[in-house]
């Protein structure tokens, strides 16, 4: 698939695609893979949110700063970003991953993003990345409340229901998959009136429950477009 409408919504032509292609490769698709770069990625993205955040805000705190420093750089946050950019579209996933519904698992388009900004960095340097970073977080950033405590997956989706009286969402085990010591949960989440299922997955009912809860949140935000 061509990574032009990709690099477009980036804001940024890579010189070498490759290293972009690297980033979109999954560990199960073979090597070389993004976990690397998802490890720089990551560093990346919390110096750039840390930069914009202090010139932001100049009147919080160092405590304040890292709180919402943390609620931007999570996984909901850049799971939130990797949907808007279509990123799953573009993801080299092995043929388990992909059967298994990988291309839209928030932990993996997360790591692929951070691997993306990465992939930026390495290109051209990290003012480039900071800028690709800059221009996906403008929503996120003036969305930022300090004065209110970052809400986690379910409560954001509760309270968005409650103030349009709409159903509160239903919560099912869907499946246990794995072996006793190594269990993974699969966790559906339900909201009829809207048209809206998904199904998540972690290490606990919690974690599957959240990341169902994201995935729900994205489907709102889709909703809302149309």
């Amino acid at each position: 698939m061509s990574l032009e409408r990709l690099q477009r919504e980036l804001g940024h032509s890579f010189r070498d695609v490759s290293v972009l292609r690297q980033a979109l490769t999954h560990r199960s698709f073979g090597q070389p893979n993004n976990e690397r770069l998802e490890f720089l990625g990551d560093s990346i993205l919390n110096c750039v949110i840390a930069m914009a955040l202090f010139q932001r805000f100049g009147e919080l705190r160092e405590g304040e700063l890292s709180r919402v420093r943390a609620s931007l750089v999570r996984q909901e946050a850049l799971h939130r970003i990797a949907i808007g950019l279509r990123l799953g579209e573009h993801l080299r996933l092995g043929e388990g991953e992909l059967k298994s519904g990988g291309a839209s698992r928030p932990s993996i388009l997360a790591d692929a993003l951070e691997a993306v900004f990465a992939a930026v960095h390495l290109d051209a340097g990290f003012e480039a990345a900071r800028a690709v970073i800059d221009g996906l977080y403008v929503p996120l950033l003036n969305e930022v409340d300090p004065r209110r405590p970052a809400k986690d997956a379910k409560t954001a989706l509760q309270e968005w229901l409650q103030g349009r009286r709409k159903d509160l969402p239903v919560y099912t085990m869907h499946q246990v998959l794995g072996e006793a010591h190594a269990q993974e949960f699969e966790v559906a989440c339900e909201i009829p009136q809207l048209g809206i299922r998904t199904l998540g997955r972690g290490g606990s009912r919690r974690a599957a429950e959240q990341q169902s809860a994201e995935l729900a949140l994205a489907a709102l935000a889709e909703l809302k477009k149309k």
